[in-house]
């Protein structure tokens, strides 16, 4: 049997401190574990709904890409058509331009040419006018000296009758 100071495994204080501190440090620990294990699931399903979030912003993304790629591919589309209207527009005006210059010019060249034949019929007109009153005046002078009133003023009337059948 054992005596009374005999110390046994049952009887032995540090059998009981390590016991208990072995019962506490695994209940505490199993929460500790229960509770650590709770916090990285809620972490992890935190960081799914995030994955889950970016994906889907994503593919939202990557949807108004391809939207805006193709307005902006309509765009240069359309751009291209502008600008090719524009194009044939300015060439059917550049045609104009130079059909309207071309008659503009000849219209110009058929009144110069108008003005210069009006100019020397003028100028035809005047000279004869002027040959007219010189040979009348010399015929006066020439029969003044030479004919007699009566003779004088019948070659004068000869000679206007004359002139204005050449003039005319």
């Amino acid at each position: 049997m054992a005596t009374p100071h005999e110390v046994t495994f049952l009887t032995d204080p540090y059998t009981w401190t390590t016991l208990s501190f072995l019962l506490v440090a695994g209940f505490g620990g199993f929460k500790a574990v229960k509770g650590i294990s709770g916090a990285l699931d809620k972490r992890a399903q935190k960081i799914s709904e995030e994955l889950d979030e970016a994906q889907r912003l994503r593919e939202e993304a990557q949807e108004l890409l391809a939207k805006y790629q193709a307005k902006q591919r309509e765009a240069l589309k359309e751009a291209d058509e502008i600008r090719a209207h524009a194009k044939a527009e300015a060439d059917r005006m550049l045609e104009n331009a130079q059909a309207e210059l071309k008659a503009s010019l000849k219209r110009r060249e058929q009144q110069a040419v108008d003005r210069i034949a009006n100019l020397e019929t003028q100028a035809i007109a005047e000279v004869r006018a002027r040959v007219a009153e010189i040979a009348a005046q010399a015929t006066l002078a020439l029969v003044s000296e030479k004919v007699t009133a009566a003779k004088a003023d019948e070659l004068v009337d000869n000679a206007i009758a004359e002139i204005k059948g050449r003039l005319n």
